[in-house]
């Protein structure tokens, strides 16, 4: 099995090129996403509590290389270390008051295969029609014929967006760096 957690020592670093900066302070839209849990997720009323919604491209599938060209993409690799990041750390969020989901562009039983691979505790909601990613213009990019969300994350309370982390590098502490904003927020 491909060891999804050693990233590349000289992965492109993203840089912000300003594609989240009207996200500040929206409301969440009425809009459906289905989730690894077999629901259909309401955003806006699940928003209406405090929670954070992670963003990532693609996490990638066992015994599978990384594609060539990946790497190369800032702030494309460590889907898997972000995911993870949010799932070691998921009772510490809980215990903030805050519940955690991960949304990507990938089908839901693509993402079901990884949320039991991984052990993920929380659900990941499939954006694969676009919804959200139209609705708010989220950024993405396009990569071997798909279109992908960038790296993010953001911290909801009383249905709008009120902290947003992006450009997310690296991957493998976004948790943590969420959870420090959290909690300095709440002293």
């Amino acid at each position: 099995m491909k060891d999804f957690f050693e990233l590349p020592t000289n992965l492109p670093v993203p840089q912000d090129d300003g594609a989240c900066h009207h996200l500040l302070n929206l409301e969440i839209p009425t809009l459906i996403l289905p989730s690894t849990q077999g629901r259909d997720l309401n955003l806006k009323e699940c928003a209406q509590n405090p929670v954070v919604f992670f963003f990532y491209p693609r996490t990638g599938e066992p015994d599978v290389s990384t594609p060539e060209g990946w790497d190369d993409i800032p702030g494309a690799r460590g889907c898997t270390p972000q995911s993870c990041g949010f799932r070691d750390l998921h009772a510490e969020f809980k215990e903030c008051g805050f519940q955690v989901f991960g949304i990507s562009a990938q089908t839901i039983k693509f993402q079901q295969e990884f949320v039991s691979r991984m052990h993920i505790p929380f659900e990941i909601l499939s954006d694969c029609q676009y919804l959200l990613t139209d609705a708010l213009n989220l950024p993405t990019f396009e990569f071997a014929g798909e279109r992908l969300i960038k790296r993010m994350a953001w911290v909801i309370d009383a249905g709008k967006i009120i902290k947003v982390f992006y450009p997310v590098f690296p991957p493998g502490q976004n948790a943590q760096a969420v959870l420090n904003w959290l909690k300095k927020r709440n002293l």
